[in-house]
């Protein structure tokens, strides 16, 4: 990080970072001497055995501490000078920890380094929501941890833990996680309904021709439009997509619509279509049919899928087909033919669409306030406080003292179950404004010289008036 402030750049802010992440299983070494055998997963690797067992021993005795207090709801985080640690019990005796070094202040006295921790900056709620969205991201690509247990017993479980969060903890970007990692939400393509009726006959005509397909979900410029799965199992999934997948497959994308990704089809139609997950080339009859596999549904059926992932232009579709059937070339060959043109009509039409409404709506000015709003029952989530700059990180685009006080905010609304509406005089020129109302929810900021509380509660309804109207707050 830059360094800031202080007499001739004297002072540095450090980041928050991930100290140790490690997953054990008290039931596994219940004798002395056997507690290695309790854990499953432990980064830093290198970290000498004996401190392996000692953290998460200590981590046990603060768990077994915490139930006598409170025997359902153990501890959830324990904070400490120099860092914060936050514990999941996903399952049932697994146990998932996570240690994060608080934000340190440097300085120089007489030419020495000297650190002053700040034990009060990070969330609480952000960083347990980020630790259950890892078990939920292994879940979606692994199943539970259970269902390793029984396919080859803690072998398997170590082995599968091991590949999945070697990759996964270089992607947690903790110095730019907040509130929108507690919601985790979907953002959904506003439609005119001829549009959406269009997307809707499409994925009813492919599902159709495509007899083994499960579930569809339809994604246009990495916004959700239409989904099969249950909601928490599309959370994740779209998690995956917009932050992962996607983010991958950019290039050939900017190439522009002239590119000459694809030949001529018969009939002069060419089409833009191309499989992120799966074969490469079509046309070479050596090529393989993998697709990666998904598990959904875990409470209760427990399902097991392929995921295909086809591309046209700025249309994303997603099918997902029982994982015990394997997609052969032929298969994937006819679903690129009956697909790839249709999907490239449907793209160009949205696309169309999509720009004589934004003409309509007029060019819009830099509003005076930059808004959050969440919606608990559909999960649908639209901010424009960040900017998705880069693949895996969503940089706000406000101080991040007032990304704390949005936290702080969310934190108090969770406390109770009443509609509640919270006003805070920020730093110099900023308000902002927390308005919860029954499943939903709105934080607003608002830059303003010399406004009093009335004139502030007055733009937050006009905002409420203009950007959702048709969304009831409660006044």
């Amino acid at each position: 990080m830059a360094a800031v402030g202080g007499a001739a750049g004297q002072e540095k802010q450090l980041a928050p970072t991930l100290l140790s992440f490690f997953i054990y299983n008290p039931k596994l070494g219940p004798k002395e001497g056997e507690e290695e055998k309790k854990i499953l997963f432990y980064h830093p690797n290198e970290v000498e055995k004996n401190e392996k067992i000692r953290n998460v021993g200590l981590c046990e005795a603060i768990v077994q501490f915490t139930r006598t207090f409170s025997p359902t709801k153990p501890a959830k985080s324990l904070h400490t000078q120099k860092n914060r640690q936050f514990f999941h019990e996903p399952e049932e005796n697994f146990w998932m920890v996570m240690v994060v070094r608080n934000p340190i202040i440097e300085k120089h006295k007489d030419g020495k380094p000297v650190y002053e921790y700040q034990e009060e900056e990070l969330l609480d709620k952000v960083y347990s929501s980020v630790l259950q969205q890892c078990y939920s991201m292994y879940k979606l690509f692994n199943g539970t941890f259970l269902k390793a247990m029984e396919d080859g017993g803690v072998k398997v479980l170590k082995e599968r833990l091991e590949k999945f969060f070697h990759r996964y903890l270089q992607t947690l970007h903790l110095q730019s996680c907040d509130l929108l990692d507690v919601f985790c939400g979907i953002s959904f393509f506003p439609l005119d309904k001829m549009t959406y009726l269009k997307i809707q006959s499409f994925i009813n005509r492919m599902e159709e021709s495509l007899n083994i397909v499960k579930y569809t979900a339809f994604l246009y410029n990495d916004q959700l439009i239409w989904s099969g799965l249950e909601q928490d199992d599309m959370r994740i999934l779209y998690k995956y997509l917009t932050t992962s997948l996607f983010p991958r497959h950019m290039e050939p994308e900017l190439a522009g619509r002239d590119s000459p990704i694809r030949a001529e089809m018969p009939g002069n139609l060419q089409h833009y279509g191309r499989f992120l997950t799966g074969p490469l080339n079509l046309n070479d009859p050596e090529t393989k049919c993998r697709f990666p596999k998904i598990f959904v549904n875990t409470d209760d059926t427990y399902e097991e899928l392929h995921l295909i992932v086809y591309k046209a232009m700025s249309a994303a579709v997603c099918f997902m087909i029982d994982a015990s059937i394997p997609p052969t070339l032929e298969f994937c060959r006819k679903l690129d033919s009956i697909v790839g043109p249709q999907l490239t009509v449907l793209a160009s039409d949205i696309c169309e669409q999509y720009n004589i409404n934004k003409r309509i709506s007029g060019a819009e000015k830099e509003p005076q306030f930059k808004f959050i709003y969440f919606n608990h029952m559909n999960l649908a989530e639209k901010s424009t406080i960040h900017m998705r700059k880069t693949p895996s990180v969503s940089l706000a685009s406000v101080h991040p003292d007032l990304m704390k006080i949005l936290g702080d905010i969310n934190s108090d609304f969770s406390r109770v179950d009443e509609d509640e509406e919270i006003i805070v005089k920020a730093m110099s020129d900023y308000w902002v404004v927390g308005k919860k109302s029954d499943q939903r929810e709105l934080y607003v900021i608002l830059n303003q010289k010399n406004v009093n509380l009335i004139e502030v509660n007055e733009e937050v309804k006009k905002l409420c008036a203009t950007q959702f109207n048709n969304i009831f707050f409660l006044d």
